[in-house]
């Protein structure tokens, strides 16, 4: 059985150029959907937060 670990000191092999770009245009997407799911869903904490300093008032 082969020992993963030793290719732990191995060089990176470069990643060619249109895999790199899919990757991060994937990445690209995933963060503006996040983004845009989090306009439109609910600060849970911030609601939690706004209505107990509110009821002491």
């Amino acid at each position: 059985m082969e020992n993963p670990f030793e290719s732990l000191n191995k060089p990176l092999k470069e990643v060619p150029k249109e895999l790199k770009s899919k990757v991060m245009h994937d990445i690209a997407v995933a963060k503006l959907l996040m983004e845009i799911a989090e306009l439109f869903s609910y600060n849970v904490g911030h609601i939690i937060d706004t209505v107990t300093s509110k009821r002491k008032n």
